[in-house]
Order: structure tokens, then sequence, then C-alpha cells
């Protein structure tokens, strides 16, 4: 052999863990805490239309990014998101009885448009995992 050592590889390229089981654990009570706020949101935009539909967008965005900064993972600020989604698509549905939460107006669109560009924005904006050592510039 040469002598040449093998080239390390970026933490980035390893492949992905399962989390552990308290980590698990605070994604399913973000993914809950998720659907209640869809739920809260949904009860308060129709309720109290400007300001309801404004404080209901603003629950969501708080949650989201809080959770993922509190994590310090990108997942931290995805699980509330969805959460949030499968709570509404599951209130967007008619009952047998003809009940609805969200009646056909302005504000139920832009409370549900409104809240997936919120958990899209969250997501975005969530730390990304990074991997371990010190910094490095390229051509250095």
């Amino acid at each position: 052999m040469s002598g040449r050592s093998e080239p390390t590889t970026s933490a980035l390229a390893q492949p992905l863990r399962p989390p552990s089981p308290g980590r698990a654990a605070l994604y399913l009570v973000l993914l809950v805490l998720g659907a209640v706020t869809a739920v809260a949101g949904a009860l308060v935009q129709s309720a109290w239309f400007p300001g309801g539909l404004l404080l209901a967008l603003a629950a969501e965005a708080g949650l989201c990014l809080g959770a993922g900064r509190a994590m310090g993972r990108r997942g931290g600020a995805v699980a509330p998101a969805v959460g949030w989604a499968i709570a509404v698509v599951l209130l967007t549905a008619s009952r047998p009885e003809g009940d609805f939460v969200f009646a056909a107006g302005t504000g139920s669109y832009l409370f549900l448009l409104g809240g997936i560009a919120v958990a899209v924005m969250c997501a975005t904006l969530a730390p990304v995992r990074q991997p371990d050592g010190g910094g490095a510039r390229l051509g250095k």
C-alpha cells in the first residue's frame, strides 16, 4: 500500500440513525401540540376574524420555530407542522350529520393556506444537523 489513509467522509454523508426513545417521545408530544394548535386556531380564526386569524397563525409559527430551535434540528419544526396539517385535514372533512368546522369563506382559506406557508417557512428556518469538528473554509 502507498501509506495513504482512507478519506474521511462528512457526518452529513453518513446514514441517518433512528432517534433515541426520548427524542422520539418528544417528537410525538410536538406532533400532538401541533394538532392541538390547529384545533384551537380553527376555532379562534372564525370567532374573531382578523385578529383571530393572526393569532392562530402566530401560535403555529411560535410553536414550530420554538420547537425547531429547542430541539436544534429541523425535525423539531417539522413534527408540529405535520400534526397541524393532519388535524386541519381531518377538520375539513364534513360529518354525516352535515357539521363542519371550516366555512367556505376568506378567513378559512387564509387560515389553511397561511398555515401551510407558515409551516414551510418555519421548517426552512429551523437549524440543520451540522457535522462535528471545527469550521473550515474551502481552499484553506
